[in-house]
């Protein structure tokens, strides 16, 4: 069932950013770390090739301080978004269990305006949305104008775990690729850009956070015994990602596969993608109402 919920209010203003060594702080613009994982239209993947450690060329000592100085510009550009009332952003975010959707979302959002900001979690359809087609919950939870919208898991699961679990034919989820590309191009004519993230996590590092789960009171309640008969199907996943991504990644709505073993990694980059995608719609303010000049408040 889906879930929206607003983000926490902005916590008071930090002079963190004032503090990045500049020495040691990456070079990598949004624009780079975009180009780099970005899907290219009909591209296809092998995921075992593609490292879940990578750095890409970003540093750790100074990774939390350039993710706030990221963060600040995506707060200004997004306040711009929520002002400006034509446009929105939607980003999905796909990934196997452990591999920190929760932890992207909370790192990158936390602190924003949460009055332009919507985070929905998907889960198993049930009551009326098991009575509708499987877009039908979705699209109604896509961001209004002047919104960021984050999915966390998404209308992706009905061609992924339905096709992992059988839980219909393949002739049905083969053809919702075509579904899901016409969707999401909608979208983009009607004004929302579309940005979505794999988070590309290994199957040691899953186990290892599994354990994690397991072994820790205050996460244990997030571990679950279907967890383990997912991983049981590891291949089976990645063959329906890769086949996912290959046949939606397109010009207007790309896929980029992030490496998500090493957190900060992830965060700082899904959060650089964020950035480039909100810099390229370059929101405006709206001019003020006429006749304020002069006005005096007593």
């Amino acid at each position: 069932m889906a879930r929206r919920s607003p983000l926490s209010a902005p916590p008071a203003a930090t002079p963190i950013v004032d503090r990045v060594d500049r020495s040691t702080r990456s070079t990598r613009s949004p624009a780079a770390i975009v180009k780099q994982l970005r899907v290219a239209p009909g591209a296809t993947l092998d995921l075992s090739k593609i490292a879940t450690d990578a750095t890409l060329g970003f540093h750790k000592e100074s990774a939390e301080a350039e993710l706030a100085e990221t963060k600040l510009r995506i707060d200004l550009l997004q306040q711009r978004l929520f002002a400006e009332q034509r446009r929105s952003v939607l980003l999905v975010l796909q990934a196997m269990d452990a591999a920190g959707k929760d932890g992207t979302i909370r790192h990158i959002l936390s602190g924003l305006n949460p009055a332009g900001v919507q985070v929905t979690g998907f889960k198993a359809p049930g009551g009326p949305e098991a009575q509708h087609d499987y877009l039908w919950r979705v699209h109604a939870a896509c961001p209004a104008k002047g919104e960021l919208g984050v999915f966390n898991r998404s209308h992706y699961e009905d061609v992924l775990v339905v096709r992992v679990k059988g839980f219909v034919p393949a002739k049905q989820w083969k053809r919702r690729y075509r579904h899901i590309r016409e969707f999401e191009r909608m979208l983009t004519d009607e004004g929302t850009t579309v940005v979505k993230c794999f988070l590309h996590v290994s199957k040691d590092e899953q186990a290892d956070r599994l354990r994690e789960r397991l072994d820790d009171p205050e996460k244990r309640w997030k571990f679950r015994k279907g967890d383990l008969d997912d991983r049981a199907l590891w291949k089976d996943y990645m063959a329906a990602f890769e086949e996912a991504i290959h046949e939606t990644s397109t010009k207007d709505a790309p896929w980029f596969v992030v490496p998500a073993d090493r957190n900060w990694v992830r965060n700082l980059a899904v959060a650089k993608i964020l950035l480039h995608t909100l810099e390229r719609l370059d929101p405006e303010i709206p001019e003020p109402e006429e006749g304020l000049e002069g006005i005096q408040i007593v």
